[in-house]
């Protein structure tokens, strides 16, 4: 996707939209150290989801592969974080 224009809605900002983060090759492995899974175990988040195309305007772009960190936040757990794959679609 191309740079976002100054007229594109940006998902991420919304206030029902959880924290979302592009890990790099380093934290993704830690991670999957630390929870003793393969990437292959993670949910999966396709390329074509609104969040990866805004991911992609920001860092560019996200291969498939990587791994994405996203923070919940509730109001009976706090905040919790879930991880996810992302898959060619």
């Amino acid at each position: 996707m191309a740079a976002a224009d100054t007229n594109s809605f940006n998902i991420l900002k919304h206030n029902l939209v959880p924290e979302h983060h592009l890990l790099n090759e380093e934290e993704a492995n830690e991670v999957l150290t630390k929870l003793g899974i393969t990437r292959d175990q993670l949910p999966k988040i396709k390329t074509s989801d609104a969040v990866i195309q805004v991911l992609e305007s920001i860092h560019g772009p996200v291969a498939e592969g990587s791994v994405i960190k996203i923070i919940r936040k509730s109001e009976t757990a706090q905040e919790f974080t879930v991880y996810r794959l992302v898959t060619r679609g």
